[in-house]
C-alpha cells in the first residue's frame, strides 16, 4: 500500500487540479478546464486520477481531522478538557457550533473535493483505451470512494447536493441545490452495488489497502443498517461473513494486534485510510492531536500534544472489569517529571511521529468486528431469538475481550438477555467499547435514536442531530441552499 496509494500523492493532486478555482463555491471545480478535459488519455493517467481520489481521504476535512471530531468528540466518548485545544472543537463538543464554525465548512469542502476527484475518474475513464477489467476495477474503486464520501455527508448534514458530474467552472455549481437524503442514499446504494460487482476480494501485496468487494459489501450493510432496513442489512452482512474463505477476514487473536503502524491492513481490517509519515505531507496527525495538553514528551515524543480528543470518565467507566480492550484503547494517567498525572488519553493511535502531525497511523473505516456486531444487531431487530445466532456473534467479540458470555438464561443476571431490548442495549454497549475512538459512536447514537437521551446532559437538542450547512454555501447560493432547522 505504501507503494501504491501513498505513491506521489502530492504530485497526483497537483496534476488533477483538485484545488477549487473559487473557494466559496462547493470546492468542486478543478484549476482549469484544460486539466479536466485533456489530461486523461492513458491507463496511467487514470491510475494517477484514482490515486487522487484516495488522497482526498487524507484531507483536513475528511479523515485527517474532521471524522473523529464528528464521530467521537460530538458523542459521549471523548471531550475537550482544555480550552486551548480549540474553540471550534469545543463548540462541537458542547453543541454550540453554528453555521460559521470551521468544522462544518472544512468537512463539507473536503468531501466535495473528493467527490469531484471520483467523478473525474468515473467520467473520464470511459473513452480511455485500456484493459476492460482494469477499467471496470478503477471505476468500481472510484464509486466505492464516492459512496463513502456521500455516506458521511448525508449522515452529517442530511439533504446535500448530489453531484455526479465533473464540475469545470463555478457557474455550473450554482445549479446544484440540496437533494433529499433519500435520493442521496439511492445513489450511495447504486454506487456500492456497482463497486461490489467490479471489485476483487483481494489484491496482491503491492496493492493492499485498495477498496475491495468486501469493503463495498461491508459499507452497503452499514448503509442498510443506518436506514433500518434490517433484512437487507442482514442479507448483505451474512453474505460477506460467508465469503470469509475468499476474503480472509477474521478477528485478530489479540485486540492489540489491530492497531498501530506495524499492524495496518491486517486480516481484521476491511478498509483503512492510508497514512505514511515522512512522505510529502501524507502522515497522520492523531498521535499529536490526541495527547493531553501539558503532557510534553511523556505521551507523544515529537511535537506538541494538542488534547483535542480526550476520553471521558463515562467512557473509561464503560469498560467492564477484565476487559482486555481497555489497555490497548486508552490510558488514565502518565508519568511526568517523576510524578503520576491522572488524565485520560487515547492509545489506539499512539507511536513516535517522524515530525509534528506526521505519524504512520492509518485510520480504520471498516473492520470485521464491526461487521459481526452489525449482523447481530440486524438479526435482533428482525426477531429476538434466545441463544440464537445473534448471541453467537456477540459472544465472539466478548470472548476475545476476555469477558463472560451472554445468554438468555443463567445464574448471573448481568449476563442474561431475555428481551429484544436487552440484546439491543448489549450490542450498543459492545459497539461502544469494541469500536471506541474509531469514529462510530456519534453515528451509532443518531441512527439508533439514542442521541437525545444519552447526550441530554451535554445540552443536545433535536436540531443537533444534523450539523449546520456552512454559511458560506448559503451565502453564495441562497436560492437553492438553505439551512437546517434550528441553526
Amino acid at each position: 500500500m505504501k507503494n501504491i496509494l501513498k505513491y506521489k500523492l502530492v504530485g497526483a493532486l497537483f496534476l488533477m487540479g483538485l484545488s477549487a478555482c473559487d473557494s466559496d463555491f462547493l470546492d468542486l471545480a478543478p484549476i482549469s478546464q484544460e486539466n479536466s478535459t485533456n489530461f486523461y488519455k492513458t491507463a496511467s493517467d487514470m491510475e494517477n486520477a484514482l490515486t487522487a481520489v484516495y488522497g482526498s481521504l487524507q484531507y483536513g476535512g475528511t479523515y485527517y481531522s474532521s471524522m473523529h471530531v464528528i464521530g467521537e468528540l460530538r458523542s459521549d466518548n471523548t471531550e475537550i478538557t482544555n480550552p486551548n485545544a480549540g474553540a471550534n472543537l469545543q463548540a462541537v463538543d458542547d453543541f454550540t457550533n453554528d453555521a460559521v464554525n470551521s468544522i462544518s465548512s472544512t468537512t463539507w469542502n473536503a468531501h466535495y473535493q473528493g467527490i469531484q476527484a471520483a467523478n473525474i475518474v468515473i467520467e473520464k475513464i470511459e473513452p480511455v483505451a485500456m484493459d476492460a477489467t482494469l477499467k471496470a476495477r478503477y471505476t468500481g474503486e472510484a464509486k466505492f470512494l464516492r459512496a463513502l464520501l456521500y455516506f458521511n455527508l448525508v449522515r452529517i448534514y442530511g439533504d446535500v447536493p448530489l453531484v455526479l458530474q465533473v464540475i469545470t467552472n463555478p457557474e455550473q455549481g450554482y445549479t446544484f441545490g440540496r437533494n433529499p437524503k433519500e435520493e442521496v442514499y439511492e445513489q450511495i446504494i447504486a454506487d456500492l452495488n456497482d463497486a461490489e460487482a467490479s471489485l476483487p476480494f483481494t489484491y496482491g501485496s503491492a496493492e493492499l489497502g485498495r477498496a475491495t468487494k468486501g469493503a463495498a459489501m461491508a459499507l452497503l450493510g452499514k448503509v442498510y443498517l443506518t436506514r433500518k432496513e434490517w433484512t437487507a442489512a442482514s442479507q448483505k452482512l451474512r453474505e460477506l461473513i460467508d465469503s470469509s474463505g475468499e476474503t480472509g477476514y477474521r478477528l485478530m487473536d489479540s485486540y492489540g494486534d489491530i492497531f498501530g503502524p506495524m499492524n495496518e491492513n491486517n486480516a481484521e481490517s476491511i478498509f483503512e485510510v492510508q497514512f505514511s509519515s515522512s512522505s510529502n505531507g501524507e502522515g497522520s496527525p492523531f498521535t499529536n492531536q490526541f495527547a493531553p495538553i501539558g503532557s510534553g514528551t511523556a505521551v507523544v515524543s515529537v511535537g506538541n500534544p494538542l488534547g483535542q480528543n480526550i476520553p471521558t470518565q463515562d467512557m473509561e467507566a464503560s469498560y467492564s472489569i477484565g476487559d482486555a480492550r481497555k489497555e490497548f484503547s486508552m490510558a488514565t494517567s502518565y508519568q511526568l517529571n517523576g510524578n503520576e498525572v491522572e488524565h485520560n488519553y487515547i492509545l489506539k493511535y499512539s507511536g513516535t511521529p517522524a515530525a509534528y502531525l506526521d505519524s504512520d497511523n492509518n485510520w480504520i473505516v471498516l473492520r470485521y468486528a464491526d461487521v459481526l456486531l452489525m449482523y447481530a444487531e440486524a438479526l435482533n431487530e428482525i426477531s429476538f431469538q434466545p441463544d440464537g445466532e445473534a448471541f453467537l456473534l456477540l459472544n465472539q467479540i466478548r470472548s476475545r475481550a476476555g469477558l463472560p458470555m451472554m445468554g438468555s438464561s443463567g445464574s448471573d443476571p448481568a449476563y442474561v438477555l431475555t428481551t429484544q431490548q436487552d440484546f439491543r442495549a448489549a450490542v450498543a454497549q459492545e459497539r461502544r467499547v469494541e469500536l471506541a475512538f474509531e469514529g462510530h459512536r456519534w453515528f451509532d447514537l443518531v441512527r439508533t435514536d439514542e442521541a437525545l437521551n444519552v447526550l441530554s446532559s451535554k445540552g443536545i437538542q433535536d436540531h443537533h442531530l444534523l450539523f449546520p450547512i456552512p454559511q458560506s454555501q448559503i451565502d453564495i447560493n441562497p436560492g437553492l441552499i438553505g439551512q437546517n432547522p434550528g441553526y
